[in-house]
């Protein structure tokens, strides 16, 4: 019988980290058959001369986790090389839940996910989740159960201290949903109601996540004033726990952080160094993503969205917030002095609000005359809190510092929906490999593979993807190393990366010749898979 795909003459870089070698690769039934062969029959045969064969791209940080499903072509991804994205990061996501928590996560983060039309959520585990999962999508997804959702569920929206009762009843839902097959927990330190949980809270947490094997994925309570105190405070989680450790956006941002990049990877070397299993993911760009409402104090969101609506309208409270915003630093803007001229409209919710994406609230208010607080919160109000934004605070030199560490994986961050979402949906592989490693040398070429590739899948527990080894899922990008770059830009973020004419998920082509095909043969990942 002929094999099903015989790739000739390309350059292998196999996800290890090792100089490239030419080599032929058979792929049969969803899986490398053989490598460097004799070559044998084959059903098609693509001449790869001049081309890298490298391990599907691992997405460590996405926020797919309704458009994976409601858009279902899901180009923004697989166009760029990506065979297996993790989901259900920041602490909020959708599995395991309930009815009430359903709604409220589902409002919540409508800028992340966006409000697909006739949406069916009939799971409400995490197995019902990755089964909805293995029904049909382009790529391959990870699961990390949200501990934001888990507190929604048990606690509420209170700022208080879990009892002793609910932490057990969190505990075991963490495990359940673990045994279904997540392959570890995340945080979302500063957004409602993760915030609310202590430092002892996430370590009870942490150990039922260590017990089955898993890692905790946290976004922490800081990436701006407070960043090193917060990674301190994640390093310790972990060490109590016993628990791995994985720094997602890994950044040192705004205006205190510049050139603070260095302090972080000593931190992570020491961690490292004391025996704690310690990884990260970067994106590589400058600016970041998140939700209009994730700004504010968080003491706004103490009782859920409807609370937080009301304070926005009362002008007392108003004014209370824009002098924290403004003149003290909340710990929704990371513990510094907000700008609003850094702070760029990506989506709204509402369609009448169309008009204002792109647009930073600073150019708003000029243009209206309004003061940048009054233009936020009327925006927050119109839009029921779903706008996201773009908030341009990077720094260059913490990118390629953080980058450079081997402990790094790539993580996109990336959310799809919104008119002006972030051009990191689009881009974000095909720039390390562009930008950062023709360009700029920051990394070499089979080095940066291997970030994100085999490193990520290492980190994962999978024992048969992420290289190109025979016997291993046939997860492979075929690029081109002299011209594969991002096209998406700030302007016009959705936009396909050049120089990536071939992607196959389980050994099936998802991009080829360029295009997009009609194929959805990715499946859940679960964490006892290989």
């Amino acid at each position: 019988m002929p094999a099903d795909l015989l790739i000739t003459g390309a350059t292998v870089l196999d996800g290890t980290g090792a100089p490239g070698y030419t080599a032929d690769v058979v792929v049969d039934a969803g899986r490398i058959a053989a490598i460097g062969a004799e070559r044998p029959a084959a059903r098609r045969t693509i001449d790869a001369a001049g081309l890298a064969l490298s391990p599907g791209f691992i997405d460590m940080h996405a926020h797919s986790d309704l458009q994976i499903l409601a858009t279902p072509d899901h180009t923004a991804k697989v166009s760029q090389g990506v065979t297996l994205e993790v989901l259900g990061q920041d602490g909020l996501s959708f599995a395991p839940i309930d009815d009430p928590t359903r709604a409220a996560i589902r409002r919540q983060i409508a800028g992340w996910n966006g409000e697909p039309a006739d949406f069916d959520f009939s799971w409400s585990t995490v197995a019902g989740y990755l089964d909805r999962l293995d029904q049909g999508i382009a790529c391959n997804a990870a699961y990390l159960v949200p501990q934001g959702t888990l507190r929604m569920m048990v606690v509420g929206t209170e700022n208080r201290p879990a009892t002793p009762a609910e932490l057990a009843q969190m505990k075991v839902l963490l495990a359940d949903a673990l045994r279904e097959g997540a392959v570890g927990m995340s945080s979302g330190l500063t957004y409602t109601p993760g915030m609310f949980a202590d430092t002892a809270e996430l370590v009870e947490l942490c150990r039922v996540v260590a017990q089955y094997g898993g890692y905790y994925a946290p976004h922490q309570r800081s990436y701006g004033r407070g960043a090193l105190d917060a990674y301190g405070e994640m390093v310790e989680v972990a060490r109590q726990a016993g628990c791995a450790l994985h720094l997602t956006h890994a950044v040192m941002n705004f205006a205190p952080n510049v050139g603070r990049g260095a302090d972080l990877i000593a931190m992570i070397d020491k961690a490292l160094a004391d025996g704690l299993d310690v990884s990260t993911d970067t994106y590589p760009y400058l600016p970041g993503a998140t939700t209009l409402a994730a700004t504010l104090p968080s003491w706004t969101a103490e009782g859920g969205p409807d609370a937080q609506l009301a304070r926005l309208q009362d002008p007392a409270t108003r004014a209370r917030i824009a002098h924290e915003m403004e003149q003290v630093g909340s710990d929704g803007c990371h513990g510094c002095v907000i700008e609003w001229e850094t702070i760029e409209i990506g989506g709204v919710r509402n369609p009448a609000l169309a008009g204002v994406v792109g647009r930073t609230v600073a150019a708003i208010a000029g243009e209206t005359g309004k003061p940048a607080s009054d233009v936020f919160f009327d925006l927050l109000i119109a839009d029921d809190l779903g706008t996201s934004i773009l908030q341009h605070v990077g720094h260059e030199e913490n990118v390629r510092t953080i980058m450079r560490h081997p402990s790094h994986t790539g993580g996109s961050d990336a959310i799809l929906v919104g008119g002006k979402p972030h051009p990191r949906s689009w881009g974000t592989f095909p720039r390390y490999l562009g930008r950062y490693v023709r360009e700029l040398g920051v990394l070499e070429l089979a080095d940066c593979v291997h970030h994100l590739t085999g490193r990520a899948a290492r980190r994962l527990g999978l024992t048969d993807r992420g290289l190109v080894r025979a016997g291993y899922h046939a997860d492979l990008v075929l690029f081109d190393p002299a011209t594969i770059h991002d096209t998406a830009t700030f302007e016009n973020p959705r936009q396909q990366a050049v120089g990536i004419p071939y992607v196959l998920v389980n050994g099936t082509p998802v991009i080829d010749d360029g295009h997009r095909t009609d194929d959805l043969p990715g499946r859940a990942i679960r964490r006892t898979d290989g």
